[in-house]
């Protein structure tokens, strides 16, 4: 029986909140939006653009206003992030660990294509991976289940057989959802902060592969 491993990638793979920050902050400023830092953490890690965008202009960002935006917004992330890709302590020895047990690995992220593409590439992640979903990829984004069903289909492993390492309380949401066990990483958030997790973890340096198997 196939059993696989499916990696959220913003904080769970590499801590890139504080950047996002930084390409939000400069973002809103140039519309001299000031959110401060309790709002970032209540309104944007690990929620979606649309959400974020919405929240914080106080109207609904949708269609093509919201991909510009988005646009903008992704770029100026990309820009400052590009040359400080680096990921969580022990994460790429964790990931060896898993391929050389022969599991199947995936990521599914709400991030868009190229942010994925930008860290996949600078972390050689992608000929690791069995299944690989950005935002564009789905129609529905977490809390939805969708992401992770998607990705279960790609890998060709029922939902029960998938355990699934997320940050946020949407992304917890959808792993659940979706009928998955879960390892909440406490990159961003407290224990208090998630819905209850299977497992929880700061980082991948002290991580027992037969501690997260055992969850299957």
């Amino acid at each position: 029986m196939q059993k696989a491993i499916i990696f959220d990638m913003d904080g769970v793979i590499c801590h890139t909140n504080p950047f996002h920050s930084q390409a939000f902050k400069s973002f809103f400023a140039k519309r001299n939006m000031y959110p401060t830092e309790s709002e970032f953490a209540d309104h944007m890690y690990g929620k979606s653009n649309s959400y974020i965008m919405s929240h914080f202009f106080g109207r609904e960002i949708v269609g093509e206003e919201l991909l510009q935006l988005e646009d903008e917004k992704e770029s100026l992330f990309r820009e400052i992030y590009a040359k400080q890709v680096n990921p969580i302590g022990g994460f790429m020895e964790f990931l060896n660990q898993l391929k050389s047990n022969k599991l199947l690995t995936g990521v599914a992220t709400s991030a868009p294509l190229a942010n994925l593409e930008l860290i996949a590439g600078k972390l050689s992640l992608l000929d690791k991976m069995e299944s690989v979903l950005a935002s564009e990829h789905v129609s529905k984004h977490k809390p939805d289940p969708e992401v992770y069903l998607k990705s279960a289909e790609n890998l060709g492993v029922l939902p029960e057989n998938c355990i699934v390492f997320e940050d946020s309380f949407s992304g917890v949401s959808a792993a659940l959802n979706a009928g998955m066990k879960v390892v909440g990483v406490l990159s961003s958030h407290t224990k208090e902060e998630l819905p209850p997790c299977d497992l929880y973890i700061e980082n991948y340096l002290d991580l027992n592969l037969k501690e997260v198997t055992s969850l299957f």
